[in-house]
């Protein structure tokens, strides 16, 4: 019979537990959530599971990511059915941080990540990186794990993630996770509940075009030329609006202009023939229905 997942709400009773584990000689695997959780985190904790002997998950609705107009108050929160998912994939234990626990009334340190955290994601909204990073930080403080997994969907964030441990000189492994899709290839999502059946249509439309644009600049389409059409057919397939279809490198994330050309190169470069050589990412934000998506891929 499979153990009871435990519950803890305080970093005391966390640290404890952790502590323990420890003390047996155990290592620790760590997936942060905001909730609203679906197969595309039960893929984040099964991977968890394979990577170290305890798996623990976390529930925030951090509040320093949102903008003022975003949907933070009607964020969905799924508590129970939260912790059964996680109790039935084999989770070990959730922190449910409680209110007001997180940022107390004197909270005043910020973190700013520069680099792979610029650009992008940050052109439309500022602020979320530096919510990303102060909230990752102080879980990471908290649970201390041997590795943390985070969904390569948010390919901006991994990366951002990557960068902040790397800095802050943090003894943990951040490992990305395939990005988990429905049947139709729509990047699963806690807001891809806000659709209704048109909305979901139109969505489920983003990777077909994605996937045609990434093929086309494999090819050696230009660039430029290439995510304009990109663009142009989200907004023909029915979004109302696209705020970024963009090649970049794989690693640094910077934009990349000019045509990808074929071959193994450790670093960006580009040719006489003003091609790019290297590894590279599509990557795409784009409203449908009143829910803003984002999705990427290798190219």
């Amino acid at each position: 019979m499979r153990e009871k997942i435990k519950i803890v709400r305080t970093q005391k009773s966390l640290r404890a537990q952790i502590t323990a584990w420890r003390l047996n000689g155990e290592t620790i695997a760590f997936v942060p959530t905001m909730g609203a959780l679906h197969s595309g985190h039960m893929s984040l904790v099964n991977l968890a599971n394979k990577k170290a002997d305890r798996t623990v998950a976390s529930i925030f609705v951090n509040p320093t990511q949102f903008a003022p107009d975003e949907d933070f108050d009607a964020y969905p929160r799924t508590e129970k059915n939260d912790v059964d998912q996680l109790q039935a994939e084999g989770c070990d234990l959730v922190y449910i941080p409680r209110k007001g626990s997180m940022y107390n009334a004197h909270h005043a340190t910020h973190i700013k990540v520069g680099g792979v955290a610029e650009g992008l994601e940050t052109d439309h909204r500022p602020s979320f990186f530096e919510g990303v990073a102060l909230v990752v930080t102080k879980l990471l403080n908290r649970v201390a794990p041997d590795i943390a997994i985070f969904g390569e969907k948010d390919y901006q964030q991994l990366a951002t993630i990557r960068r902040l441990v790397e800095d802050l000189d943090m003894p943990i492994k951040i490992l990305g996770a395939k990005i988990a899709r429905d049947k139709y290839g729509l990047a699963l999502s806690s807001r891809n509940k806000y659709f209704d059946s048109e909305g979901l249509d139109i969505a489920r439309q983003l990777n077909v075009i994605m996937r045609d644009c990434a093929n086309a600049l494999k090819g050696g389409a230009d660039i430029n030329r290439t995510t304009k059409i990109c663009a142009r057919d989200l907004l023909d397939a029915g979004f109302s609006e696209v705020d970024y279809v963009s090649v970049a490198d794989t690693n640094s994330l910077e934009i990349l202009q000019g045509r990808i050309s074929q071959g193994r190169i450790s670093q960006v470069r580009v040719s006489k023939d003003n091609s790019v050589q290297g590894k590279a990412r599509l990557l795409i934000a784009a409203h449908c229905a009143g829910v803003r998506l984002i999705d990427n891929c290798a190219i």
